[in-house]
């Protein structure tokens, strides 16, 4: 056996979706701060990510984070997110994730019943409150960045759909929500029609992005979306039901935590969801994840809200990752 480098981690899902946790191998990334560091490995190393998210060594709706010390001193742990699609700023369910995989791997000294790990994140510091039970990590409840709407009642042309109307809002990414009766498109419980649901959402985040790019006000480093929330017939302010549609083209399987942050910002700027009222997200495999807004803030002199998530995190096993230098695909590749 040969390896030109070697990668360990520890496996991870998060109410169903996956987080590789990479707890070695990488080393220190330069960079003052998190935002420095994911704009210097998306320029330099993505080939990283590539190797350890694509086929073989992952799949095509594969999730993970990159441990780093952190940049500031009052995180105890630095997180670089990295996906199929690429690297993103917040990762709310894998923030839950890390946590769970950081205190049953004792990698941060473990208190019961409650363990606080700060988090130095690309989009900033994001605080996870795990509930621990006889050294088992049983819930983690995250405080998120502030979140807030972006668009409300937006119109975008669409190809093969017309005109679309959606909401836009920020959860640690751009969300676009959109209501599956006014598309005209069934929700099915047993997701025989995923196919179409996929393939609309798609399409509406190309339009979006190729008519009315967002950038974060304060933050010109966030930019366009790449999820859209497909609501699902009946959902309300208390319990909503979605599938979160994902650039290049997959589900998320979790409820998708910044994507519940930026559900709940969308429906208090409509004035449908109250401050410490909680709100009850499914994702499209039925996992749950509960939210509230605890305060209102300002972004870039808008109105937003600071979101919390509780979710649930199982690790799944653990793993050293090689590359043979004579492997064909060491990038890895996707169909």
């Amino acid at each position: 056996m040969r390896t030109s480098h070697v990668y360990h981690a520890v496996d991870s899902h998060t109410e169903g979706m996956p987080t590789r946790v990479i707890t070695g191998g990488v080393g220190v990334l330069p960079g003052d701060t998190m935002t420095e560091r994911r704009l210097w490995f998306m320029e330099h190393r993505d080939d990283v990510r590539q190797l350890l998210m694509f086929e073989p060594r992952g799949h095509a709706s594969m999730s993970g984070a990159i441990l780093q010390p952190p940049t500031r001193p009052d995180a105890d742990w630095g997180v670089l997110y990295i996906e199929v699609s690429g690297c993103l700023p917040m990762c709310g369910h894998g923030t839950i994730g890390v946590a769970t995989v950081l205190v049953e791997t004792g990698m941060v000294d473990v208190t019961e019943p409650t363990t606080t790990i700060r988090l130095d994140t690309p989009a900033g510091l994001v605080v996870a409150e795990v509930a621990v039970t006889d050294g088992h990590a049983d819930h983690v409840t995250i405080t998120n960045v502030p979140s807030f709407a972006e668009r409300l009642g937006a119109i975008v042309a669409v190809p093969g759909l017309g005109a679309v109307g959606y909401d836009l809002a920020f959860g640690g990414n751009f969300y676009a929500v959109v209501e599956l009766e006014r598309l005209g498109i069934e929700w099915h419980e047993d997701r025989r029609n995923q196919s179409e649901l996929l393939a609309a959402g798609l399409s509406i985040m190309d339009a979006i992005n190729a008519t009315a790019e967002p950038v974060h006000p304060e933050r010109p480093d966030i930019r366009g979306v790449h999820h859209v929330y497909l609501q699902a017939p009946g959902s309300t302010a208390q319990h909503s039901r979605h599938a979160m549609a994902i650039h290049p083209g997959w589900f998320d399987r979790s409820p998708c935590g910044t994507g519940t942050s930026a559900r709940m910002a969308q429906l208090h700027a409509r004035g449908e969801l109250p401050l410490d009222t909680e709100f009850i997200n499914d994702s499209y495999i039925g996992s749950r994840f509960h939210g509230t807004l605890i305060a209102e803030t300002e972004v870039g002199g808008r109105p937003a809200v600071i979101p919390t998530i509780r979710g649930r995190a199982w690790v799944t096993g653990t793993a050293q990752y090689f590359l043979d230098p004579s492997d064909p695909f060491p990038n890895g590749f996707l169909l």
